[in-house]
């Protein structure tokens, strides 16, 4: 999974890049710090891996990772060469979904690109860069789907039709993810790698004060109307705490958070957001080797989970042992979970669920 964080210049964007990452990319208060993407590699957080762990003394425990790209900070005038232009929006078009961080307090030290705080503006000056790249794409499709139609060919009829509405769509000011598509269209749509077609995750910052009177912040519910609007989702977070809590060790950590009165970092509110937004799970695997998270998306059937693994175990996919992870650890051993009669042997048609214990059975000749 691959999450691409962006906003304006000076609204926490490297500031929560580097807490959550740890990678110390420059975060200075001024416009463009961040040049070139930063890019970070995170292990999921998963209490299941230590606990199977802890079940099995494997050789090794490997967790499934999410891969950041702080991009650079956009600003009016981007989708023409404005700032650092056109090159950063490419970087955009690469990943599955935008964690777009939007500041909601006010600052007299850290400057603001447009002068003053309002979320919704902000939203507006991102989101008018990205539709205005996006009808970039549509327009230079439609002008080869143009030539197309002469051969006669009814698919190229309907395709213009498609593209046609999804220009009108973006024209009116709206992301192409608040369009409704059938099967058929929207195995053409994603074709077109559309920027505003990817989820979004609202981040907004907040200060450390404001944290105990959220909902007197008139910035934070100006972003969760707009937020709400798009059926996208939001998660507040203080990125200056969560660059605190990057420095601390684990055990520190957890009296860090309830001295703060939070329940989980940030990091973990935004991996749990990003999985709710994109439809992912993970099920586990787990044995003397390694104990193993693999992420897949909600609705994928057995043979297809075994190819995350390598192509040979989906290929001469015979079946799928399984036991739910509760029931496991309930049990305290696979040996006493099998006797039990709770591991389940699946085919082809099992749809996997988060949590699956999962050994794969196959053949390949």
């Amino acid at each position: 999974m691959k999450l691409g964080i962006v906003g304006l210049p000076n609204v926490g964007k490297s500031t929560l890049f580097n807490a959550i990452t740890k990678a110390g990319a420059e975060s200075a208060n001024y416009p463009f710090c961040t040049i070139e993407p930063n890019v970070g590699i995170v292990a999921v957080p998963d209490e299941r891996l230590d606990t199977l762990t802890k079940m099995y003394n494997p050789d090794k425990t490997t967790p499934t990772v999410i891969e950041f790209v702080d991009i650079a900070g956009l600003v009016k005038g981007a989708s023409k060469g404005e700032g650092l232009g056109n090159k950063f929006l490419s970087h955009i078009r690469e990943v599955d979904a935008i964690v777009h961080v939007v500041r909601c307090f006010e600052d007299s030290n850290i400057v603001h690109v447009d002068g003053s705080i309002g979320p919704k503006r902000d939203i507006e000056t991102i989101n008018l860069e990205l539709i205005f790249s996006d009808l970039e794409m549509i327009d230079r499709r439609i002008d080869r789907t143009k030539k197309l139609l002469k051969s006669g060919d009814k698919k190229f009829q309907i395709e213009m039709e498609l593209y046609e509405s999804i220009k009108a769509h973006l024209e009116s000011g709206k992301p192409v993810r608040s369009m409704s598509f059938d099967q058929e269209q929207q195995q053409l749509v994603e074709q077109l790698f559309l920027i505003t077609l990817k989820p979004v995750l609202y981040a907004a910052n907040v200060s450390e004060e404001d944290l105990s009177s959220l909902d007197s912040n008139r910035f934070l519910a100006e972003l969760k109307e707009v937020a709400a609007e798009e059926n996208s989702e939001v998660m507040v977070i203080c990125a200056k705490i969560e660059e605190e809590i990057a420095q601390l060790e684990d055990e520190e950590k957890e009296d860090f958070l309830e001295a703060m009165g939070l329940e989980e970092s940030g990091l973990d509110k935004l991996i749990k957001a990003s999985y709710k937004i994109l439809g992912l799970i993970s099920y586990l695997t787990a044995g003397q080797q390694e104990v193993r998270a693999w992420t897949i998306t909600n609705g994928t059937k057995a043979p297809q989970a075994a190819g995350k693994i390598h192509s040979d175990f989906e290929r001469g996919f015979i079946r799928a042992e399984i036991v739910a992870y509760d029931d496991l650890i309930n049990c305290g051993s696979y040996t006493v979970a099998k006797e039990k009669g709770l591991v389940r042997s699946e085919g082809k048609e099992y749809v996997m669920h988060d949590g699956d214990v999962t050994l794969f059975r196959f053949n390949v000749s």
